[in-house]
């Protein structure tokens, strides 16, 4: 299959997210399914759902949790948004709304629906990060360790597929201050890798 075909394929799956019937009541808001990838996509940045900023905008990662998270991979904001280079897939491609303590949590069922369709047409991609408990454990399964800081800890053990990160938002901030670990350590070792998929 070439790349035509392959952007026919992902712009078909994409009109099926929009005409879903899940969907429709963000359809009717005028949203849009909020994700980008490309055939050449070389990183996949799974995350957990859009903020309503993200989705207002239609950009993805479009937020203070955005500038860190490219601060960490060592990219550009153009970088970042070249979809031949990162792709962007969330775990739902819509702002689930807003809970007590922040945003609802991305809707069960919908990553199970959608990525591996999404998934099928991206015979390019290096490295799938995982931004965050629901990426995590959707994707690594049983080998999800105990809590998040377990399994990002331990992101060695998932390399080359895959590589845990906590997510950025600025509401964690508590916990960056008390894991140096992460900073020291981790991301130095994923700007590398970056880099080194992207030949930076």
């Amino acid at each position: 299959m070439n790349n035509l075909e392959i952007e026919n394929k992902l712009n078909n799956i994409y009109d099926q997210i929009i005409n879903d019937q899940a969907n429709l009541k963000y359809t009717d808001l005028g949203w849009k399914p909020l994700y980008s990838v490309s055939p050449k996509t070389k990183i996949l940045v799974v995350g957990q759902a859009p903020g309503l900023k993200a989705q207002l905008s239609n950009l993805t990662w479009n937020d203070k949790s955005g500038e860190r998270l490219r601060k960490w991979l060592g990219v550009t904001f153009e970088q970042f948004y070249d979809a031949n280079l990162f792709g962007m897939l969330p775990m739902d491609f819509y702002y689930p709304g807003k809970s007590k303590s922040g945003d609802l949590p991305p809707r069960k069922d919908f990553a199970k629906k959608w990525h591996p369709l999404i998934l099928e047409s991206l015979s390019e991609v290096k490295l799938i990060i995982l931004v965050g408990q629901y990426a995590q454990k959707f994707y690594l399964k049983n080998n999800f360790e105990k809590n998040l800081t377990q399994t990002v800890l331990n992101y060695q053990k998932y390399l080359p597929t895959f590589f845990p990160l906590v997510h950025p938002s600025p509401l964690n901030i508590r916990w960056f201050i008390k894991n140096p670990w992460f900073e020291n350590e981790v991301i130095k070792d994923l700007k590398t890798i970056v880099a080194k998929i992207l030949n930076f």
